[in-house]
């Protein structure tokens, strides 16, 4: 069982930065995949990106390539969302989730969740 708490969220001007973490609860935190998405109301939840159990690999959506940056600290038990040159349509809630030892490149099959954090961009 893996508890994730999502914190950092916020309002910001567009072209301004941001930082999420996302705190887990659990010994074993290094065997498991982590990823971020978001949602805004009336659309599905999106795939934002994703890091590997030792932060090797990452993947991103091609809508936040180049100005999000994931990473994860295995001894805080802690993933990162570095947010820049952010944009009014990044405005949603954004989900910390994990999954055990799968692909980052796979967007499916998170198991656990946290409650969501939510980003406002204004311009």
């Amino acid at each position: 069982q893996v508890q994730l708490v999502e914190s950092g969220g916020g309002l910001v001007q567009a072209g301004g930065s941001l930082r999420l973490s996302c705190a887990a609860s659990g010994r074993t935190f290094s065997t498991y995949t982590m990823g971020w998405f978001r949602q805004t109301p009336g659309k599905g939840r999106e795939f934002v990106t994703a890091i590997s159990g030792s932060g090797a690999s990452t993947y991103y959506a091609d809508s936040v390539k180049g100005r999000f940056t994931i990473s994860r600290d295995n001894a805080k038990n802690t993933v990162y969302l570095q947010m820049s040159n952010l944009k009014p349509e990044d405005t949603a809630v954004y989900y910390c989730a994990a999954k055990w030892m799968d692909s980052v490149a796979s967007t499916t099959g998170y198991r656990y969740w946290g409650q969501g954090t939510q980003v406002t961009v204004f311009s």
